[in-house]
């Protein structure tokens, strides 16, 4: 009798855990575009490099980039010089590099 009430408590643990990781895991897509709106909108990017967990974009106008916005998408920081941001992303940028591309087509 003790083992089943055991067997019930990490079930119910498992659960917990799972409904818990679910609910933390972001949709990248959705993520995805709304950096690319942050940034101005696909037509406002130039070009993308990604270097490491760094993601450089060059943009037609940065004046109308949401900076604070970016942040709260898990931005580490982001340097503007002239017409470019340099964001710590992180390790997706070699994947949202590609989506916006794939989005601009």
């Amino acid at each position: 009798m003790q083992y089943i009430q055991y067997l019930i408590i990490v079930v119910v643990l498992v659960i917990i855990a799972l409904v818990v990781i679910k609910a933390n895991k972001k949709d990248f897509h959705i993520e995805a575009n709304k950096l690319v709106e942050y940034l101005g909108g696909k037509d406002n990017i130039i070009s993308i490099e990604v270097n490491m967990s760094r993601f450089k974009v060059t943009l037609k106008d940065v004046s109308i980039v949401n900076k604070d916005a970016i942040q709260r998408l898990g931005a580490k920081g982001i340097v503007e010089i002239d017409n470019q941001l340099k964001i710590i992303l992180g390790t997706d940028g070699h994947k949202l590099k590609k989506y916006i591309d794939d989005l601009k087509k």
